[in-house]
This record gives C-alpha cells, structure tokens and sequence, in this order.
C-alpha cells in the first residue's frame, strides 16, 4: 500500500490524481491532502479519502474548512489534523507516514515541500514544473545526493519518460515536446490585442487551471517544458524541439543515435500520466477509455512560430543564461498572467512585462531555496511595477539595480 501527500489536492491535478486513487484503493492511502483556499471542496475529500493530516493556506482558511467539516455532520474524532502555511505543506512533505509525494502546487508556493521532499528521499510524482524551472539546478542535485527519483506528471515529459525506456540514455540525440498551438494557433498576429481572458481561457484539447490554460494560449507553458526537460532529462536546450501537434495524441518523441524515433501516444486525459507515476515502475490497467484503432484519424506536425509566441523563445533564452534567469522569468509570467486575468493589460502585453523584467534583472546563481525564494520576491517587484507602469500610461524606465541589492555569484 503506497501512502501519498497530495500538495495541490482542490487543483485538476489534485482531483484527478485522487480519483486514480479512487479506482485504485489497493493500492494507494491517501496520508495527507494539501490545499490553499478551496475549503468546501477539501471538506468533501476529507470525508471521502479520510486523511490523517489536511493542510490549507492560511489561519483563517483553517476556521473555514473547521466550519464546512461541522457543516457536512463529519464527526469531530475523524477529522484530520488540520495545520496551515508553509510549516504545514513541509511538514507533510517530509512526514514518516508518506512515501510518495504528488507536488502540484501552482506556483513556487510548493517549492520548499517539494525540495525537502527531495532531500528526504520520498519520491516524486512532479507536476509542479515551477519546481524545476525556479530551482532546477538545487533540486537536481538534491535528487543526486539522496537517490530519490522524479516521476513526471506532465503528459509531455511523462512521455519522454516512457521513451527513454526503449533505449540508453547515450543513444538519444534529441527530445521533442509536442503542442496543442493552443487557442491561438491560426490567430493573426495582428489580432492579438482584442484576445479576451474569456478567449484565452478556452483551451482546444485540455481542461486546466487558469494560470496554466493562459501559458498554453501564450506557448510560455511548453517554455516551461523545455526548461523542465532540461533539467530532469539531462537535455541541452538546443536538443529539445517544440512540435507543433494540435490532435495531442502524441505527447512527446525520443530521437536516437540512428535516427529512429520512439513515440508515446495515449489519450488526453492527465489520469494516465498521473497513474503511471503512482504505479512506476509497474503500469496498470487504463484509467480511462482506450484509443479506437479502428477509427481512422489524422494527425498533423508543425514548427512553431516563434515571432508570434516570443515567451517560448524567452524561455530558451533563460535556460540558456542559466542561473536565476528562469526563476525571474516564471515570477515575471505568474505576475503578468494575473494582469492579464484581472484585466489590466492586453494579451500582447503579457510576454512584453515578461521580457522587459527579465532586462532589467540580474542573472544570480542561487545557493539555498530560501536565495530563490527571495529571487522570486524580487523578480515580482519589478514585474508588478512594470504592469503599474502600464496601467497608469507610462513608461518603465527605472533601474531594478536598486531593488536587487543582493551579491551577485
């Protein structure tokens, strides 16, 4: 029986995760759950999947859930324990009681959990790829020293893992990462400006969280990807390749030393990758309808266009300068996706605050994920002060040299 920390556990992650768990209750125990604010809908996963410990954001979220377990008749001896904050997503990430670690926290929000988690030798069913786009190179390492391993969740990277499989990792030559394109695909450059959040919102083949679902519209989620693969593949940047594949039945390709390429293909549905990373190394019987063969389809393979989607291109660009480039460069998007949602600046405008915080903040080598953290925190200064700008009809021209003071390494 594997006993599970869910971090993320009201995300579409986290509920499609415990509905694997659902059909799979031989094999897998749900030891604690972890959320941020959805305490009505945690409230009714506690009822059903009984976990020792529930964590939620903050104090007041904790007397929330507390009113919506008296609300739901649950007797106050089955409740789990019910801690909040860091010090609880930490303390369940690291706790005895669980020995695989599901991390799918939005955000950098699950970093520290996750890092710990690492060093504590659990293993890691990863779909946060903030993990390892803000501090791939800490984690990494971690990872080496304690001998844990790192399950990809992502579909895409879930099936470079599956591809590795067929051969040494010495004989692969390349990794391609296929797109959807994203809602945007045919879109003329020319009418990006008008692009509602509604719009953006409506992604062609998955369903998925706000923030994700625009990164998809804007390509900067497959940024992430590569920067991702990077880490967890061993991969140059310039041996990852971005396809362009709208159909997403193929989810990613290994391209070996003699040319031959090895693809998984699966429907889209996260339940497969997700139960692949809980069974690993083993797999088990399909969680979800299987492909019709017997069906014809056709699928189509493109390059994408990276004048039109500048934040892929950013996003090579950060991996490529290393250090804490791509830590800024995924606060910089979190805070310009949030403008973008709210409002309060165009579709366009996105990938502009991204690359101009980007100019404007020194690349560091981080040496503790609390340095990250604080990257991060800096990184958003700068990005939410460039929206300001924006807003207000003016130009950003102040120097981050004096919101950064810290020692370059």
């Amino acid at each position: 029986m594997r006993r599970l920390t869910l971090l993320g556990s009201t995300g579409s992650i986290g509920t499609s995760t415990l509905d694997v768990v659902r059909r799979r209750r031989d094999r897998f125990q749900i030891f604690a759950l972890v959320a941020g604010k959805n305490a009505g809908l945690l409230a009714r996963q506690i009822e059903e999947f009984r976990p020792e410990v529930a964590v939620v954001a903050t104090e007041s979220d904790r007397t929330n859930l507390i009113s919506r377990l008296q609300e739901a008749g649950l007797p106050t001896g089955s409740w789990p324990e019910l801690l909040h904050g860091a010090p609880g997503r930490l303390a369940v990430a690291v706790a005895q009681e669980a020995d695989f670690v599901l991390s799918a926290i939005v955000g950098v929000a699950g970093l520290e959990a996750t890092y710990e988690a690492v060093r504590r030798r659990k293993t890691i069913g990863l779909a946060n790829k903030e993990v390892l786009v803000a501090s791939g190179a800490l984690v990494m390492e971690a990872a080496r020293e304690s001998g844990t391993e790192l399950i990809p969740v992502d579909s895409e990277h879930n099936g470079a893992h599956q591809c590795l499989r067929a051969g040494r990792r010495a004989e692969v030559t390349r990794l391609y990462l296929t797109a959807s394109g994203g809602p945007f695909r045919e879109t003329p450059a020319g009418e990006f400006g008008s692009i509602t959040p509604e719009q953006a919102l409506n992604h062609p083949t998955w369903k998925m969280g706000p923030r994700i679902t625009i990164d998809s519209a804007t390509m900067m989620n497959k940024g992430f990807e590569v920067i991702e693969a990077c880490w967890l593949f061993g991969f140059a940047p310039s041996q990852v390749t971005v396809v362009i594949h709208p159909q997403s039945s193929v989810h990613a390709m290994i391209e070996y030393v003699d040319g031959s390429l090895i693809a998984q293909i699966s429907a889209t549905d996260m339940r497969m990758p997700i139960q692949y990373a809980l069974t690993y190394p083993e797999r088990a019987e399909a969680p979800v309808p299987r492909l019709d063969w017997t069906e014809p389809r056709n699928w189509s393979f493109g390059p994408p266009d990276f004048a039109r989607f500048p934040l892929l291109r950013l996003a090579y660009e950060a991996q490529e300068a290393g250090g804490s480039a791509a830590c800024t460069l995924n606060a910089a998007d979190e805070i310009a996706v949030e403008s973008f949602l709210n409002r309060r600046i165009s579709f366009p405008a996105v990938a502009e605050v991204v690359e101009e915080t980007l100019s404007r903040v020194p690349v560091w080598r981080p040496q503790s994920i609390g340095e990250v953290l604080e990257i991060d925190r800096k990184s958003r200064e700068v990005a939410r002060r460039l929206v300001r700008e924006r807003v207000a009809g003016g130009t950003a021209e102040a120097s981050s040299a004096a919101v950064l003071t810290r020692t370059q390494a």
